[in-house]
């Protein structure tokens, strides 16, 4: 009878990164839990202008996502990009609280969203070299599940803030400069790149040279995904179709932490299983999930729908954050992954521009959320079709 072999643990920088994601998204969410209802109810602006707001906030900045990629690919240390985009999220978030039109918001989401753009892509290829073929699921998921344990504590602490301190909205925005900062200093301290990288850094090439060298089936699963991304709007809907559901706007952030919950219970579980069973069956598997729960947010009308169709919407999240980059990981040799992640942020960001357009334009227009949301469930399925059919997956696990 044969012996399990235990797990390797984790590289000690993949562990480091996933707690840079806790801080960094527990003060993100703190915020994104209650930005809704301040442009909503305090700043009045229409459903159609918070689509604007969220989508140009992905959509802009998407362009770095390839810059930065291609950087970090060339780059001798690529901690400093990590470094500098998560500084400058830091540094912008919290003015979000001195907010007093549309136009302020969207002007600091977008520059809080540029640090993202930065940052993204050269963090992923980090965690994909730092983590052996056999392991890549569970490191994903790791970091994965890390962002969104901070996500929990975000909104319990949005909750907190708002229901038991009595603060405003705007004090509660305010505070998420607290867990920036330990996000920042983690990086400082903790987070290094692959050992002997910089002796490995042969001379610049140019810049678009990666993007020719990317193999046939990335572009293949970039397609797919790129459809995918036009049934990704902003969650900020979900959040106002849960008010519309009869939940209370002082209990959403709660219903934002149960999202994470299951989110980082899934992102773990689900990125070992796909080490095992392969990325592509789980990967397929959440985007059909999304479709049927987008659907279902379309047509259910109670409270208690909100709170069940939030859970299983954490479920997608756990079978496909973490397992796409793996998945891209495998598809891409390790010299051009950084250009790989960078090329397919930057499509998803910029279709969540028109996704999250027509999403509220179709909600104002028919004063209803059932058509924008069953809309994107069927973009979402037809996406997993594609997937299912024209991406091959790799044979095995690249190093």
């Amino acid at each position: 009878m044969s012996e399990t072999r235990p797990k390797e643990p984790l590289h000690p920088t993949v562990k480091a990164t996933g707690w840079v994601s806790f801080f960094t998204d527990m003060g993100s969410e703190l915020i994104y839990a209650v930005l809704p209802f301040l442009i909503i109810d305090s700043i009045k602006a229409s459903r159609a202008f918070l689509g604007l707001i969220e989508g140009l906030a992905e959509a802009t900045p998407a362009f770095l996502r390839l810059v930065a990629g291609t950087l970090s690919d060339r780059a001798r240390n690529r901690v400093w990009l990590i470094f500098s985009g998560y500084l400058a999220s830091t540094a912008v978030k919290p003015f979000i609280a001195l907010a007093f039109s549309q136009w302020h918001v969207l002007l600091l989401r977008f520059l809080d969203r540029i640090g993202k753009g930065i940052r993204s892509a050269p963090r992923d290829a980090l965690v994909a070299d730092l983590a052996p073929g056999p392991q890549r699921g569970r490191a994903f998921g790791f970091q994965r599940a890390m962002d969104h344990m901070g996500a929990v504590l975000g909104g319990v602490s949005a909750f907190v803030l708002l229901n038991w301190l009595g603060l405003s909205i705007a004090w509660a925005i305010a505070a998420s400069a607290i867990p920036g900062i330990a996000s920042v200093l983690v990086i400082a301290l903790f987070v290094r790149d692959v050992p002997g990288r910089a002796a490995r850094i042969s001379a610049p090439r140019p810049p678009l040279e990666g993007l020719r060298a990317l193999p046939r089936v990335y572009y293949a699963y970039l397609a797919a995904a790129a459809l995918f991304a036009l049934a990704n709007s902003s969650d900020v809907f979900l959040l106002l179709r849960a008010r519309d559901m009869g939940i209370a706007v002082q209990i959403v952030p709660l219903l934002w932490a149960l999202l994470h919950v299951v989110k980082t219970a899934a992102s773990y579980v689900c990125g070992g299983l796909s080490d095992r069973v392969g990325r592509k069956p789980v990967l397929v598997s959440g985007w059909i999930l999304y479709g049927l729960v987008y659907i279902a947010f379309g047509f259910m009308q109670s409270a208690g729908a909100a709170w069940a169709l939030f859970a299983l919407y954490g479920v997608f999240f756990g079978a496909t954050e973490g397992v796409a980059k793996a998945f891209v990981a495998d598809l891409v040799p390790a010299e051009k992954r950084g250009t790989a992640f960078g090329l397919l942020g930057m499509a998803e960001g910029l279709l969540v521009l028109p996704a999250s357009l027509l999403c509220g334009a179709l909600w104002d227009a028919t004063s209803t959320a059932k058509l924008s949301l069953v809309l994107g469930g069927a973009f979402a399925l037809a996406a997993a079709l594609v997937l299912l059919a024209l991406v091959r997956a790799p044979r095995g696990n690249r190093p």
